[in-house]
């Protein structure tokens, strides 16, 4: 079977190799990250081919984090940080908000979409039945940050079987992903018509973050339940490895059609745009909606998963890193993509497809733009 078969996602696969193992100004690697700025643009996400990146490391991952929240609450609770707008540490479950359940902005999207395409319905849904935890992976500024809030240190579990496994596997996996999405960054540069580091430099000391997230399926897995609500994440970019339970369910900008996300094994990832890289491009790419439910294939796996490992927790994890611009770097509009945003904008109303009211994004920090994210999603007190 083919990759492109197997994806059945209809996203572009986008290649790493050609970029790090070829001169920049290469037709190929020009080829591709035009190839890469063009998905970006049209879907909001992407597949990415890394042969750097190690199945097994996802799996060891997977594994540690299935362990690590099939612990008592009250262990969990030690590793929670609320004072710190739980940006490290554990978020236990019915804690975040999906913010699209009360923004008008969100809402009308959902209302744009044909009725078979929208998501479960968040109108009436109380805060998210998933848990998650967040590992620094950050390059400490040489300057002092505005925001030391969102920059703090990292949180080890205490529990002894969980201890001595953590950090080496956290970081393993946390730097795979982390050197991917940066390769990317660049790619996306360079077929935006920038320097190759401009994005990356602007992220060079941001708080980014492996955040798993992780649903109780013994609990949680009626059918249509939803672990996360319709949301757009507020970073520059997400990179997700393979969970081992289906149920993402992403939007791409071009089609308004719910794609289920199958990612192909070994050395793929899914990538999509986040809430910085819409602002910083000035909406000529958009942050990528999706949904994690308990759908027909997570029955399915979960049933599987019961009868092979049953001595495994019921645990959905989901692979996930945040990639961050620096909470110091001035958030604005680079002038010529703003430029563009526009052409595209209106070359999608003239296909008959209306994005609604045109969105402002006035400077600001990083760091600002993050606090107001996180009240929208009840983790930042107002």
């Amino acid at each position: 079977m083919s990759v492109s078969q197997e994806v059945s996602m209809d996203l572009p696969i986008i290649d790493l190799d050609v970029f790090l193992n070829n001169p920049t100004e290469s037709p190929e690697v020009q080829a591709e990250c035009a190839k890469a700025a063009g998905a970006l643009i049209t879907y909001g996400a992407l597949v990415l081919h890394d042969s750097r990146v190690s199945e097994q490391d996802n799996i060891t991952f997977l594994d540690l984090l299935e362990d690590y929240f099939a612990q008592p609450e009250e262990d969990l609770k030690k590793d929670e940080r609320p004072e710190l707008s739980y940006q490290i540490g554990v978020t236990l479950e019915n804690t975040e908000k999906p913010k699209c359940a009360v923004d008008e902005p969100c809402l009308n999207v959902i209302q744009r979409l044909a009725p078979s395409e929208r998501p479960l319905d968040i109108m009436g849904h109380e805060p998210d039945p998933k848990c998650r935890f967040f590992w620094r992976m950050v390059e400490p500024p040489p300057y002092k940050t505005q925001f030391p809030g969102l920059n703090a240190d990292n949180i080890v579990p205490e529990a002894p079987h969980i201890k001595e496994r953590w950090t080496p596997v956290m970081n393993q996996w946390g730097t795979s992903m982390k050197n991917a999405v940066e390769g990317l960054t660049q790619m996306a540069a360079v077929g935006l018509g920038l320097p190759a580091n401009t994005f990356k430099d602007a992220g060079r000391y941001g708080p980014h973050l492996l955040a798993p997230t992780a649903s109780d399926l013994s609990k949680y897995g009626d059918l249509n339940t939803i672990l996360a609500g319709f949301h757009t994440d507020l970073n520059f970019l997400t990179i997700h490895g393979r969970s081992r339970y289906p149920g993402l369910h992403i939007w791409a900008r071009n089609t308004g059609k719910k794609i289920p996300v199958k990612i192909p094994q070994g050395n793929y990832l899914l990538v999509q745009a986040g809430k910085q890289l819409e602002y910083i491009t000035g909406g000529l790419i958009k942050a990528g909606y999706h949904e994690v439910v308990v759908n027909e294939k997570t029955k399915e796996v979960i049933q599987e998963r019961k009868e092979k490992f049953p001595e495994r927790p019921l645990v959905r994890i989901s692979s996930t890193f945040f990639w961050h611009l620096s909470s110091d770097y001035d958030l604005a509009p680079i002038p010529e993509l703003a430029t563009k945003a526009k052409e595209v904008r209106a070359q999608q109303f003239n296909l008959g497809k209306d994005e609604g009211e045109e969105v402002e994004y006035p400077p600001l920090k990083v760091g600002e733009q993050v606090s107001d994210e996180l009240k929208h999603i009840a983790l930042m007190a107002k």
